[in-house]
């Protein structure tokens, strides 16, 4: 798998096919990996927070998931065959993890929705294993949570818990969960348990999955989008002039 560092960042250029076989043969093998996605929020909030950059370089595997991150790659020639969205991965994750017999840990959301999370999965995929689950509000107590995941005997663990935190948690308590692979999946479990509607597939492969989270939430979105957009814009510019100006040296 080919490794490239563009924003300060390193990626890894993979279909999600590649992927999902290469997670699979290291599960298989008991080895642990550190997964994580990046988009244009993250790649943005990763130049002011230390932690939340540390976190995201210190990944055994880091996919390239938003369409405006790929756009930006190949645009800085680099040859990224598709974008690895989150939600698909995890789907395709779990239902890896349903054939191999691969005990998996949902962590993440209000206890509604990891419940109504478990029980759709479950449903779809008879054979699956769900070692247990847990609701994403326990900051008081999280040593208790990471001792409950530890102790599940899960192999898969999937943290759906906003950035920067889900990062920070998993980096923070990787050594302590016990398990052979963690992925944070941010708001994957709403989409699964139906309280969260994704943008259909065209706008998906169109990059404007953002459009469509503000027309749901135009108040709370409108403004993040703006922002983190126009920076992400910056970040090329910049990133275009130094690859010109090198290849000239």
């Amino acid at each position: 798998m080919k490794r490239i560092n563009i924003f300060s960042c390193p990626m890894d250029i993979a279909s999600i096919d590649e992927t999902v076989d290469w997670i699979a043969d290291r599960a298989s093998r008991r080895q642990f990996t550190q997964h994580v996605v990046v988009n244009v929020a993250k790649l943005v909030n990763m130049s002011s927070d230390s932690s939340l950059a540390a976190s995201v370089r210190n990944c055994d595997l880091i996919n390239i998931d938003g369409m405006g991150v790929v756009w930006a790659a190949r645009l800085l020639g680099h040859a990224v065959p598709e974008r690895v969205a989150g939600i698909d991965l995890f789907e395709r994750l779990v239902k890896m993890s349903a054939v191999r017999g691969f005990p998996v840990f949902f962590l993440g959301g209000t206890e509604e929705v990891v419940e109504q999370t478990c029980a759709k999965l479950k449903a779809q995929f008879p054979t699956l294993k769900v070692a247990g689950f847990h609701h994403g509000y326990f900051w008081d107590d999280e040593q208790e949570v990471v001792e409950k995941i530890r102790s599940s005997g899960a192999m898969l663990l999937f943290v759906a818990i906003t950035s920067p935190k889900k990062e920070i948690f998993i980096e923070r308590w990787k050594e302590r969960l016990g398990v052979d692979f963690v992925m944070g999946v941010g708001g994957t479990f709403d989409v699964i348990a139906g309280k969260v509607r994704r943008a259909p597939k065209w706008m998906q492969m169109a990059g404007m999955e953002w459009l469509f989270r503000v027309i749901q939430e135009p108040r709370r979105m409108w403004r993040r989008y703006l922002i983190t957009n126009s920076k992400f814009a910056l970040m090329l510019i910049k990133a275009r002039i130094v690859a010109r100006v090198g290849s000239t040296i």
